[in-house]
């Protein structure tokens, strides 16, 4: 079901049963999986290869050119996953440097007005609220919920299960099922709520507390901290990820 006002260039490959509606405009190198709906006014452009059973509402643009004033050409991409809706004016654009990709994974829901730039790596499950914004290079892990009027620095980390408050100013990594909030944000509490939702044991989430205690109350260094962590503390799923994320943390944690 395409409808006669939108443009789709010849040698854009678009799947079975996708619906593109009015004044959707589609690019050259665009790949579109089965079961796509544009509703309307909807750009997609650039080295651009989307799943199956992605929703695309009215003004949002995805696959364009870099911000980035370092861009010097060359041949950047963006992938999306299946099952994504991307709301109202959400902004998705490509990488940077040739060869490289903006990345989007499957069942997230990105709200109005958000914005991914260039070489951004999201993972899946992730709910981004209106106006939400991610800068370069940022990567948020799998179930992350990014609070309304949230940014992101460039090249900052959110961890999994985490959740980041409303109108927060992120610059530095936010350790995964931790909830941060502020400006600068900081680290405030576990994300018992989201733990919870998605079925963690109370055992986990009693380590998890447990960790949050040592790394954000007890005073010590951050290297102290995951060394007690480690003696103190089972050593689950959860407590491994959190050690292995501070491990490869760049800028610190919020």
């Amino acid at each position: 079901m395409i409808h006669p006002t939108a443009v789709i260039h010849q040698n854009a490959q678009i799947g079975q049963d996708c619906e593109i509606g009015p004044f959707c405009v589609i690019g050259e190198h665009v790949v579109l999986g089965d079961r796509c709906r544009l509703l309307s006014h909807v750009v997609i452009d650039g080295h651009t290869t989307i799943g199956s059973e992605n929703r695309f509402y009215p003004f949002c643009s995805v696959g364009l050119r870099t911000q980035d004033l370092k861009w010097n050409g060359g041949v950047t991409s963006t992938t999306i996953g299946d099952r994504n809706v991307i709301r109202e004016s959400v902004t998705i654009h490509s990488a940077t440097g040739d060869g490289e990709a903006t990345a989007i994974g499957s069942d997230n829901n990105l709200l109005a007005y958000c914005h991914i730039a260039h070489n951004v790596t999201l993972g899946n499950h992730i709910i981004m609220s209106n106006v939400g914004a991610l800068a370069g290079h940022v990567t948020v892990e799998d179930y992350a919920v990014i609070g309304g009027l949230a940014g992101v620095h460039q090249f900052c980390q959110v961890g999994k299960y985490s959740i980041i408050g409303g109108c927060s100013k992120v610059v530095k990594d936010v350790p995964p099922f931790m909830m941060v909030d502020g400006n600068p944000a900081r680290t405030r509490a576990i994300n018992k709520v989201g733990l919870t939702r998605n079925g963690f044991a109370t055992e986990s989430q009693a380590a998890i507390r447990k960790a949050y205690k040592i790394l954000f109350r007890s005073g010590a260094a951050t290297a102290q901290a995951v060394q007690r962590i480690k003696n103190e503390l089972p050593r689950t799923p959860e407590t491994e990820h959190l050690l292995k994320f501070i491990e490869n943390s760049q800028r610190g944690l919020a």
